[in-house]
């Protein structure tokens, strides 16, 4: 995706019909006021001067359902974010909203204000996952919803939730696939964190329901997000953005929290994909060549990744040489051979 200034406005818990028992959208996004068309004023202005680049903005609706919100109120908020829309400078809006609050006299509304993204929340394709969350909607309703959106030009993007409440290993693979039989343009991957006050918070407090562990989560992760690399989806996010209370003692009471946790996913993935490589080789010593970023998750954090090959490879030495052109391609040479591959493939 190409990159732009994103100016967030949350909009927090409207028009959501009820809890879901994952969510508690005050603790998320730190606001429990609904929005004015001051807020939104306020919000652009302070926003816009803290950029000082000449990319384009992008202002972003985030939280709740916007399009469940009450017709004239969605008009009225779009209706004063437009005042900004520019060509120049401000030229989309974004975002999110539930499958069963979409339909055409909706998104003609949203076409008639700029809008270009349209997140759906659909977090899990099984039903019975679905009914556990509370979620109050349909399967079917993700589909007709999705196929409409696309219809009326709009990208798509899909929010999967990985380890919610009923959800396992096979049914997170299974929403993957359908995910990529939809075809959005991209995708968040979210492990699923008991928040605080949430309905999760007493499944979890009663023993009914176990949070995954961060390696839980990572191995989850690292079978799905090559499943929408290989289809050619973007992944734009893993993971909940770390707040000031976002964070394990704070409001996130227990599950996979971790600030960086797709960097611990790719880093896994590459070095597996080195191990395959050359497990049938007889080396002592390999050099690698890549990115600054590849040979960062190559050598993992405080160099367990590089320790890691050495160990599975009984390995004598890794050389590792940043080479800024060579992008996702890696190269590695040993015994005046040499292999390259790209990352995640």
């Amino acid at each position: 995706m190409s990159k732009k200034n994103i100016i967030p406005i949350f909009v927090p818990h409207e028009g959501c019909p009820n809890d879901c028992v994952f969510c508690n959208q005050r603790k998320i996004t730190g606001i429990s006021t609904s929005i004015t068309e001051e807020d939104v004023r306020y919000t652009i202005e302070t926003y816009s001067s803290y950029f000082k680049n000449d990319n384009k903005f992008e202002i972003a609706l985030y939280g709740g359902s916007f399009t469940a919100i009450d017709i004239d109120v969605q008009e009225r908020i779009l209706k004063s974010i437009n005042k900004y829309i520019e060509p120049n400078r401000f030229d989309s809006v974004r975002l999110s909203t539930r499958p069963d609050a979409i339909d055409e006299k909706r998104l003609s509304l949203l076409k008639k204000y700029n809008v270009k993204t349209i997140e759906l929340g659909v977090q899990s394709l099984d039903k019975d996952v679905l009914r556990l969350s509370k979620r109050g909607h349909s399967v079917v309703s993700v589909y007709k919803s999705a196929e409409l959106i696309k219809k009326f030009g709009f990208e798509l993007g899909l929010q999967q939730m990985l380890g919610l409440y009923g959800d396992n290993l096979e049914k997170s693979i299974y929403t993957a696939e359908e995910f990529i039989k939809i075809k959005p343009k991209f995708i968040r991957i979210y492990p699923t964190l008991v928040i605080k006050d949430t309905e999760l918070e007493m499944l979890y407090n009663s023993g009914l329901y176990m949070p995954q562990s961060v390696e839980e989560a990572v191995n989850w992760i690292k079978k799905i997000l090559p499943m929408y690399t290989k289809a050619g989806i973007e992944v734009i996010r893993v993971g909940l953005q770390p707040t000031e209370n976002i964070q394990l003692g704070k409001d996130v009471v227990a599950g996979p929290f971790h600030p960086a946790i797709r960097q611990l996913v790719e880093s896994e993935l590459i070095t597996e994909q080195i191990i395959e490589l050359l497990k049938f080789e007889s080396v002592k010593s390999i050099k690698i060549v890549a990115s600054g970023r590849n040979i960062s998750l190559i050598a993992g954090n405080k160099g367990v990744g590089k320790k890691y090959l050495m160990e599975v490879l009984n390995l004598e030495n890794v050389e590792m040489k940043i080479d800024k052109n060579l992008n996702d391609l890696i190269q590695i040479f040993f015994n005046e051979n040499s292999i390259s591959f790209k990352a995640g493939e």
